[in-house]
């Protein structure tokens, strides 16, 4: 567990260094939230602040996870990765290190799109769907944090897993169910946004502002997030840098 702790604090103390990353990385999701909630004209709800908030946090969620294929590419060009595997300490504790800086570093960004909302008028809920906003955003940082990490782990530059994360990001944001409800999509569309994992999480997310506690989305999300680390446990320990 200290190794674990260790590998976190080492890209949370890395990344606290880099004002401007810090400071866009949190202004930037309030920015969407903005521009695209109060600006962006619609006829299927009166207020679509409060439709869109909830994607809005799995998304900037999203995002923030797949960039964690990045820190596994900069650990890698820069020698630190293959000394790390050589550590005694477990390998699978870098994983676990990474996901949770990653899945934490997200939660900080949520919760400036939460106080956004607040102020601009969303409904404020009661502490205990704020919690289990918290941990459903956070079991889909896992999933998608394990899935980047690992594919960094097979990476070799920061150019092909920009075009990977692109590749992931945009097509998974924009097939789901972050922008519009499923009643006014096309048919084809509706069909790849009721498959798609980021809607899983927006329409868990969802039900929790609406003060639903959605059982079978959080034990979906958990299931899933255990599946992907268990994955990326069993690549980082046969892994060879």
């Amino acid at each position: 567990m200290r190794a674990v702790f260790y590998y976190f604090e080492r890209d949370l103390v890395k990344w606290l260094r880099g004002r401007i990353t810090v400071i866009s990385s949190l202004i930037m999701p309030a920015a969407w939230l903005v521009f695209v909630g109060l600006a962006l004209p619609t006829k299927f709800t009166d207020n679509y602040l409060e439709f869109i908030t909830p994607g809005i946090l799995v998304m900037t969620t999203l995002f923030s996870s797949l960039q964690g294929g990045s820190l596994m590419i900069f650990d890698k060009i820069l020698g630190f990765l293959n000394k790390f595997l050589a550590m005694p300490s477990p390998r699978e504790s870098l994983l676990y290190g990474k996901i949770l800086f990653i899945s934490v570093r997200g939660l900080l960004q949520a919760t400036v799109i939460l106080l956004m909302a607040t102020l601009l008028g969303v409904k404020v809920l009661n502490p205990i769907n704020i919690v289990l906003i918290y941990l459903t955003l956070f079991l889909f940082s896992v999933f998608f944090s394990a899935l980047s990490t690992m594919i960094g782990l097979y990476l070799n530059d920061h150019d092909s897993y920009a075009a990977v994360n692109s590749m992931i990001s945009m097509p998974l944001f924009f097939t789901s169910s972050a922008l519009m409800p499923y009643e006014v999509m096309p048919a084809w569309l509706k069909a790849l946004a009721r498959l798609n994992p980021v809607s899983y999480a927006i329409d868990s997310t969802r039900m929790l502002f609406e003060g639903t506690i959605p059982v079978y989305g959080i034990l979906g999300l958990a299931t899933g997030a255990g599946i992907m680390v268990l994955l990326g446990t069993y690549q980082f320990r046969k892994a060879v840098v």
